[in-house]
């Protein structure tokens, strides 16, 4: 098992996707998923929905992940609380998030593989 170096790292998720606002991953391409992203090179997560979750690596490549199973406090605009293991993010790491206006996190949930979209050329 890995040793956290960071106990906790929360970090401000901005909602993206409101109404009218187009699917950012819409012009990208879906590579192979992967089991860990170096975190120091990202921003973000970004929540889009109880299912998806997303890192910005650059302005070429965003990293989409989810939770294992359901996660019922991913929402949009939701502060993530991230459990950091060394400097990536894996697989089974767990998070929790706060909702805005509260101080209470969730319970638990576990990330998903990494699959990178990168812009088509």
């Amino acid at each position: 098992m890995r040793a956290p170096v960071l106990a906790a790292l929360a970090l401000l998720t901005v909602g993206t996707l409101v109404a009218g606002n187009s699917d950012p991953l819409a012009d990208r391409v879906a590579g192979k998923p992967v089991r860990c992203i170096d975190i120091q090179w990202n921003g973000g997560p970004e929540i889009v929905d109880s299912q998806t979750i997303l890192y910005r690596e650059s302005g070429k490549r965003i990293w989409k992940t989810g939770p294992v199973g359901e996660c019922a406090s991913l929402r949009p605009l939701d502060t993530v609380i991230v459990e950091v293991y060394g400097g990536q993010l894996c697989r089974n790491d767990r998070f929790r998030t706060v909702s805005v206006g509260m101080s209470i996190p969730s319970g638990y949930c576990r990330f998903r593989d990494f699959t990178p979209f990168d812009k088509v050329k």
